[in-house]
């Protein structure tokens, strides 16, 4: 594995840049106070994120547009849409993690139907904008407990959705929304599946728009399925019930997504101690490398182990990104990687407010709003303590039945 960015990225890295730098920055404390004011701005960056999308079929900048993962054959080296959305979206990151998380088209459950979705669900939902639902009142990290209930209806050619989501990223936004239910819960894991509910279905309603300490530009909702009727073609990929296949299917979803949301925690991590170097250099405090660390500041020796855990978790992210173009496994990779951006994201953005003080603190700069989007990060795609338990249980062996 080559560690150098392959030039083909460039343009994106470029244009992500630009977009984070010229749009996100400058909206950012605006509608991080309007929590639940859309950003109008965003309509017109879609269709750039759009053209970025050049030549993918469903691959792109947003965490919604992975490409699923094909073995290569175990040769030549593949850097394709895992690659290329963990590194668009770690830039647009440096920008803004909510504002990231609101552009059209780029939504969490995107990934779901790349990972999950048949030829044709592909074709027919692949300009969907799709927010994901997972998370119960009774059923957070523990995805396997959830409630969410689909049967099918008398005439066999749909199902009925019943049941609570809530946290759903995007819920009242997006067009559609992925939703875990079970067909039988009687049968665990194996018979959690995947279902597509279009904005506007009967029996949907967004019942309330959280208030939340980070990532405010972001709409989280709390979503209520009662009797809603949906197709029998939105059930994503197989409708059989195999211990083998069943949950493994959804969880492919994890194993894209968990190196994208590094990525962001990365982008964020990125800016706050970039900043914090410009602001503790105004000081004349000596930033460079050229002294050994018991001679250094105290600040400077601080910095350069921030910088050193932060280029860590980039490789390792990279890693977990690079395995999934290339059709490797990389369950324990993604969830490393995951764990250890998670951590340091949100370790280097409070220590950052910490040594900036007042400026750390007060709203002159974004350093603290940084502070507090960077927390989700290390929650959200299953948190730190659910990520070490699946790197245990991939190390040892052990399923999680035996290993909880």
């Amino acid at each position: 594995m080559n560690l150098e960015i392959p030039k083909k990225f460039s343009p994106l890295i470029n244009q992500a840049q630009q977009v984070a730098r010229e749009v996100f920055r400058p909206i950012s404390r605006k509608y991080d106070r309007a929590e639940h004011e859309y950003p109008k701005e965003l309509d017109l960056l879609a269709s750039i994120m759009d053209g970025m999308n050049d030549g993918a079929a469903d691959g792109g900048t947003g965490a919604g547009k992975l490409a699923r993962s094909e073995s290569n054959g175990g040769g030549g080296n593949r850097n394709g849409t895992n690659m290329k959305t963990v590194l668009g979206l770690t830039e647009l990151c440096w920008g803004d993690v909510g504002l990231a998380l609101s552009i059209p088209r780029q939504g969490l459950g995107n990934s779901a139907i790349a990972a999950v979705a048949n030829e044709e669900q592909l074709a027919r939902l692949g300009n969907t904008w799709a927010a994901m639902a997972i998370t119960e009142p009774g059923a957070g990290s523990d995805s396997a407990a959830i409630r969410t209930t689909a049967t099918e209806d008398g005439d066999g050619d749909g199902y009925i959705l019943n049941g609570e989501k809530i946290y759903v990223t995007a819920g009242e936004r997006a067009d559609a929304v992925v939703v875990w239910a079970t067909l039988d819960r009687n049968k665990g894991r194996a018979a959690i599946k995947s279902f597509v509910v279009e904005k506007g279905t009967a029996g949907m309603t967004v019942e309330r728009l959280e208030k939340k300490l980070g990532i405010r530009a972001s709409d989280t909702a709390a979503i209520r399925f009662d009797n809603c009727r949906i197709p029998k073609e939105n059930l994503l990929g197989d409708s059989d019930v195999s211990v083998e296949k069943g949950f493994a299917g959804a969880m492919q979803t994890f194993d894209n997504t968990r190196p994208v949301v590094a990525g962001m925690a990365i982008g964020v991590a990125s800016a706050a101690l970039q900043k914090t170097r410009e602001l503790i250099a105004l000081t004349g405090t000596d930033l460079e490398y050229h002294h050994q660390t018991w001679t250094q500041p105290a600040v400077t020796r601080e910095l350069q182990l921030m910088e050193a855990e932060l280029e860590a978790a980039r490789l390792l992210t990279l890693r977990a990104a690079w395995m999934a173009d290339n059709g490797l496994p990389n369950s324990k990779e993604a969830s490393i990687a995951k764990a250890k951006a998670g951590r340091v994201g949100n370790m280097v953005t409070l220590r950052c407010v910490e040594l900036c003080g007042s400026l750390g603190y007060g709203e002159t700069e974004l350093l603290e709003k940084w502070a507090r989007d960077s927390k989700i990060l290390d929650i959200f795609e299953g948190t730190q303590q659910i990520q070490l338990l699946i790197i245990a249980r991939r190390l040892l062996g052990k399923s999680s039945a035996e290993l909880k």
